[in-house]
């Protein structure tokens, strides 16, 4: 519809209409007064119509709404004024006649500008109410104040009011990226420092630097680990994924991450297991990435599973076909509070205040999880347990 009745909404195309209502106009008079009268009428209102027009599109350029609201009255008041002057001289009314038609049409005229200008003042005080609150956004104003109502400008103000929540939101998640990154950098940092001084200074034993050496890599390793996940969880959010997909063979994958595992699920004294059935399909992504995924979920598990608490990790067929696979790690620890569920997955968001939570880990696990699964085109999310916690996520099967 819209390049249908785009050339009319040109100039040229307003013109073109201008002067083929003229020649209607003329051909109706024609008819009814007699072929003088309409060549007349047509040789009065053709001008004037496509002179208007072409006036009111360079109308169109001036700078300011208001003013072009201004010549816009004025474009509809002058061509009455002229067409009627022009019939007075042309038919040869009389004076008084003629005179009574000029003020009447005079007056018209101003009537329809005063009216248009009323009709259009709410207009301009609300573009003047969004402009201010779009300066405002750009200030820092987070609440501005916008157009009220349920006209179109009214939704464009609550669109400015949502895009400046969206901007506190943006700016308050950035603040607490910024705050948890340093706390989470400070702790690691902090115990390499306080350790390469001691062992540097010699104000120890000889058993007790060993001790300390010995402790360096451990700190490191969280650094690093910290830093990782940091740099990915950006670069997947930025949409920087140049990994290579292909068929991965998810029993031996589960299998071997789990037995990888092991020994540190055996450290804290729980059990950890695999239960994937031999049929399970493959599916379509990158095996380390993959790999990684099952590593986070594994590792939490066990973090937040107390002493003989078990792990497990199982795989079937998605519920409901749909061509993709489920994979599920369940643990029998303390669970997910209800208040805190809605935010497991959120960057740096550890939660769980009681002992069956530890102080280990920045929080990004599940963050890193949830965003390399949804980058395969999967999804994750956190089932319904009866005890302990489950984690759910589906990958699309192999083609």
């Amino acid at each position: 519809m819209t390049r249908r009745w785009g050339f009319l909404m040109t100039w040229p195309g307003s013109v073109a209409v201008a002067l083929a209502g003229a020649l209607l106009a003329a051909l109706m008079c024609g008819l009814a007064e007699g072929a003088h009268a309409g060549l007349v009428t047509g040789l009065i209102l053709a001008p004037v119509g496509a002179l208007t027009v072409f006036a009111a599109a360079h109308a169109r350029r001036r700078p300011r709404l208001r003013g072009q609201i201004g010549m816009t009255a004025a474009l509809a008041a002058i061509p009455l004024v002229a067409i009627v002057a022009l019939f007075v001289l042309v038919m040869f009314v009389s004076p008084r006649d003629g005179l009574v038609a000029a003020f009447a049409a005079a007056y018209a005229g101003l009537v329809a500008g005063l009216a248009g200008r009323l009709a259009v003042e709410p207009v301009l005080a609300d573009v003047d109410v969004l402009s201010a609150a779009l300066r405002a956004v750009g200030a820092g104003e987070r609440m501005p104040a916008v157009p009220e109502g349920g006209d179109e400008l009214a939704e464009l103000g609550a669109d400015v009011r949502a895009m400046a929540e969206r901007l506190q939101a943006g700016e308050d998640a950035r603040r607490h990226l910024v705050a948890a990154v340093s706390h989470d950098l400070r702790t690691p940092l902090t115990s390499l420092r306080l350790l390469a001084e001691a062992v540097g200074d010699e104000v120890v034993d000889a058993e007790t630097r060993q001790r300390y050496l010995e402790q360096l890599p451990v700190h490191v390793r969280a650094l690093s680990a910290l830093i990782d996940d940091l740099f990915e969880l950006s670069r997947i959010e930025a949409g920087d994924i140049a990994w290579s997909m292909g068929r991965v063979e998810l029993d031996d994958l589960v299998s071997e991450t789990v037995d990888l595992m092991r020994v540190v699920a055996e450290h804290r004294a729980v059990s950890v297991r695999a239960e994937i059935p031999a049929s399970l399909a493959a599916v379509t992504g990158n095996p380390e990435k993959l790999q990684r995924v099952l590593f986070n979920l594994i590792q939490n598990a066990i973090r937040h599973t107390t002493a003989d608490g078990s792990v497990v990790v199982r795989a079937a067929p998605a519920a409901g076909g749909g061509g993709a696979v489920q994979v599920e790690v369940a643990d029998t620890g303390a669970g997910i509070e209800a208040a805190e569920r809605a935010r497991v997955f959120e960057p740096f968001f550890r939660g769980g205040e009681g002992s069956s939570r530890t102080a280990d880990g920045a929080g990004l696990g599940l963050a890193v999880a949830r965003a390399i699964v949804e980058a395969h085109g999967g999804r994750i999310w956190l089932a319904d347990a009866e005890e302990g916690t489950r984690i759910r996520f589906t990958l699309p099967a192999a083609a």
